[in-house]
């Protein structure tokens, strides 16, 4: 694992990564429902569609909208596993550890608490 302060940095420097934004439905979850709510999705979103060492249809299995969490994983390169290795130095092939899981959780976690979407 990389050290976010280190990746957000890449990621910023991305015009792919940096396109992606909260829209006004994504925007409005997120302040209706609050901040450890949409967190709390993130991290069942993350051990059921990329913690598993081969997720179903890996690359495809977060939507680009619908949920703050979708959005900011696209943002952050975490939205599969080939995302995952490139930018985070997390390998593919092995079920995500806990830890690694929760960092995958605080790059979701800064990004929405950055006010970057």
């Amino acid at each position: 694992m990389r050290d976010l302060d280190t990746v957000f940095p890449r990621l910023a420097g991305s015009s792919f990564r940096a396109r992606f934004k909260l829209g006004p439905k994504e925007r409005a979850y997120l302040e209706t429902r609050g901040m450890p709510v949409v967190l709390d999705h993130a991290a069942d979103f993350i051990a059921k569609r990329l913690a598993p060492a081969s997720p179903v249809n890996d690359g495809k299995q977060t939507p680009m909208r619908g949920h703050p969490a979708f959005i900011a994983q696209h943002a952050t390169a975490t939205c599969c596993r080939s995302c995952l290795a490139k930018w985070h130095g997390i390998a593919k092939g092995r079920a995500l550890t806990p830890v690694e899981q929760a960092y995958v959780v605080a790059a979701i976690a800064r990004w929405l608490g950055h006010g970057l979407g």
